[in-house]
């Protein structure tokens, strides 16, 4: 069996996975954010319900909201304030008794989607987060791709690319990221910024959502700001997808539902790609929430 666990800031899930990576198993509990005794209990109590359950010691995998020190395994993460610097994976090997592996969610989302029924006959596939902010990850045969840094695949802190000042003009203003740095993708490509553009170009202060329901209601200005972003979309995956050549994108977050981002988005990026070159398939992603505990009980198939 293998167990998932998905670590937020205010909840943590777990999901328990047979051999078929079918759920069998998922209960929830609140994230003691501020004491990492109390958290450790947490992870430690669920992992002992899950073992009743199943009568046996599944596997144990971590999603985190942040990144892994690759020097000493510690955890940097702003929505849990008592996993801030601690050896999360290597206490709870400890206190578990078994190998604990931790990555980041954003890899867990790609490797959840990457050990899809259909999407396992795609050896490279590279998940896409257009959310509250802009992340990604990437899976190679069946493995995520953590890099030095565990950064592999965010792509939300590229910088804008100079055709994006063709779609968007050259006075477009860069707006500070939460990075510290300007002109972050991020910054134009989440759901913020999708509301940032159109209130930029049309003086309106609206949702994504309020957007996406006046464009299927043939509002002129939402549709002109969606293919426009289409169009940004298409040319920051340019590079991206030069440098990675995935054979599929799977688009998750929040921007994801709304399917006129993305229709058609193979032949839109089509001029942003080497002339030899053609373009992944891209689909949505098909787990939703539940791909942060199926993405980090796979963190042990191979």
């Amino acid at each position: 069996m293998f167990y998932g666990f998905d670590m937020g800031g205010s909840k943590i899930a777990l999901g328990v996975y047979d051999a078929q990576r079918r759920q069998v198993w998922s209960k929830r509990v609140a994230t003691p954010r501020d004491d990492y005794a109390q958290l450790l209990a947490a992870f430690r109590d669920l992992t002992a319900e899950a073992d009743a359950f199943t009568g046996g010691r599944g596997s144990v995998g971590v999603g985190v909201p942040g990144l892994i020190d690759p020097e000493d395994g510690t955890l940097f993460t702003a929505n849990v304030p008592a996993a801030r610097r601690q050896a999360l994976g290597r206490d709870l090997s400890r206190l578990l008794g078994r190998e604990v592996r931790v990555d980041n969610d954003a890899n867990c989302f790609a490797l959840s989607e990457a050990w899809d029924d259909e999407f396992q006959a795609y050896p490279v596939v590279l998940g896409l987060i257009l959310g509250t902010g802009v992340g990604g990850g990437l899976v190679v045969e069946g493995k995520p791709v953590s890099g030095r840094n565990f950064v592999t695949g965010e792509m939300g802190h590229m910088r804008l690319p100079i055709d994006a000042l063709t779609v968007l003009g050259q006075d477009i203003p860069l707006p500070q990221c939460g990075c510290g740095k300007y002109g972050c993708i991020e910054r134009f490509l989440s759901g913020q910024g999708f509301a940032w553009l159109f209130r930029h170009f049309y003086q309106q202060t609206l949702s994504a959502e309020a957007i996406a329901a006046r464009y299927y209601q043939g509002d002129r200005q939402a549709q002109a700001h969606t293919a426009r972003f289409r169009a940004l979309l298409a040319v920051c995956l340019g590079n991206l997808l030069t440098l990675i050549d995935p054979h599929l994108v799977v688009l998750g977050g929040g921007l994801s539902n709304f399917d006129a981002l993305y229709d058609g988005l193979a032949e839109e990026v089509k001029p942003h790609l080497l002339p030899v070159a053609r373009p992944p398939r891209f689909a949505r992603a098909r787990h939703g929430d539940a791909g942060g505990m199926r993405g980090a009980a796979f963190l042990h198939l191979r």
